[in-house]
């Protein structure tokens, strides 16, 4: 939730990660970040099949993901627990190690563009591309009145369709694709993301554009390639913040900008760079209720944006010797509409993060993804990124094993000893801790 710095009594979340679940949510009401309603218990977070069968088609059941809080994260001088949806163990983890060392350092300072979606409309078998350019160009206010007049409640709200833009894409003899002639239509959704208002704004013009261009419409739908809508975190950290275990700040500093510099030029490390960013990036998005496939498929389109796929995030050294990193990716999320204003696990999260607008939404977004990097990134050049998967990793293990209870934990601390971490030591580890309990 965000608050003031000087509101949030965060007192209540010390050791947050040994609390029981029902703790948490204690504790998490105590600190003022949600309200005693809450208290009642996290049931009535769950998809009913009612509403479930609404939601999709040929509906069967739900399928849950764990729904954790990601702590001490200050994003342009306010505070926010962030909910995060996701299965992978560590991610939270990494998350909140990364967000504490960053808040005390300033946190994170965020930059968002204006909200602006793009939808397409690809016109074929134009006569002559130029000159079709040139009428679409020459009537540019026509056009945009007409996708303003399919969607009048946006514009009356102070949205609405603002820019056109013409391309022309060659025909590839080698690919054997044909010339297209694409208008793209720039809107600006405000709080939505914006899908449904895009595409009735483009099938109110495409008629018109095949009118003014002599060719013919081959398909018209929002572009989830949101250049228009990108959102940047920014984060600076003194060298005596980074130290750890044999390393020096300096150290840690030097390495991580080479592991950025490395992940910049190889797409094989840039590929799972990303991943571990988007690791947090996604799992907000889905504990917020907005479409992570699309925000993951924009991201990475805009990681190749270059002609090579790259980092999303940058490091590197301050003139005064800090360590300072960057994420920038679209971010065409929404505050309002779809499985937001449904799901009851969305408006939960809502209620934890307590964001206004989706342009807030975007900074705490954005500023998981870059706290994500980080700590995954300190952890590969010092001790390894195996270390703080180990306890968890247990865990996973005892639970496969048939372990519940107290015996989670009796055999995950076991495994951690053994000299082999698998299945079979598990399962071994659990029969003797049984045998012993009986």
């Amino acid at each position: 939730m965000h608050k003031e710095t000087d509101t949030m009594d965060k007192t209540h979340l010390t050791k947050f990660y040994k609390k029981t679940p029902t703790e948490r949510i204690e504790a998490l009401v105590a600190a003022g970040a949600l309200t005693s309603t809450d208290l009642t218990g996290t049931d009535s977070l769950h998809l009913t099949d009612e509403l479930a069968d609404h939601m999709i088609e040929n509906y069967l059941a739900t399928y849950d993901l764990p729904l954790g809080s990601a702590l001490n994260f200050l994003v342009d001088e306010k505070d926010y627990i962030v909910p995060m949806a996701i299965e992978e163990p560590s991610v939270i983890a990494a998350a909140s190690a990364g967000a504490k060392v960053i808040a005390l350092a300033g946190g994170f300072k965020t930059t968002i563009s204006d909200r602006i979606m793009i939808g397409q409309v690809a016109l074929k078998d134009v006569p002559d591309l130029p000159l079709a350019k040139s009428h679409l160009l020459q009537h540019k206010k026509a056009i945009l009145k007409k996708a303003n007049a399919a969607h009048p409640s946006i514009v009356a709200r102070g949205g609405g369709a603002t820019n056109l833009l013409i391309r022309i894409i060659e025909a590839d003899d080698e690919a054997a694709t044909p010339e297209f002639l694409v208008v793209h239509l720039h809107v600006s959704t405000l709080e939505a993301m914006g899908a449904n208002i895009i595409n009735t704004m483009l099938e109110g013009i495409t008629a018109y554009l095949e009118e003014l261009t002599g060719g013919k419409a081959l398909m018209s739908i929002l572009s989830n390639y949101a250049t228009e809508c990108l959102a940047t975190a920014v984060c600076q950290i003194p060298v005596d913040l980074l130290k750890r275990n044999d390393y020096t700040g300096e150290e840690v500093r030097d390495r991580l900008i080479e592991a950025s510099q490395f992940a910049y030029v190889d797409p094989y490390r840039a590929v799972t760079n990303n991943k571990g960013i988007m690791n947090g990036i996604d799992a907000v998005v889905l504990a917020s209720g907005n479409d992570w496939r699309a925000i993951s498929a924009g991201a990475h389109a805009y990681a190749s944006r270059s002609g090579n796929y790259r980092s999303l995030s940058t490091w590197k050294k301050a003139d005064n010797g800090d360590l300072i990193g960057q994420l920038t990716l679209p971010l065409p999320v929404g505050s309002v509409g779809g499985s937001i204003s449904i799901h009851p696990a969305a408006q939960f999260s809502k209620r934890l993060l307590g964001y206004q607008t989706a342009k807030e939404l975007e900074a705490v977004i954005v500023s998981v993804g870059l706290a994500q990097n980080f700590s995954a990134l300190k952890a590969l050049v010092t001790d390894g990124i195996q270390k703080g998967h180990m306890g968890l990793q247990a865990r996973s293990l005892a639970i496969s094993a048939g372990a519940s209870g107290t015996a989670i934990e009796k055999v995950a601390e076991q495994l951690k000893l053994a000299k082999n971490m698998n299945l079979a030591t598990a399962k071994a580890l659990l029969q003797d801790i049984l045998a012993l309990e009986e």
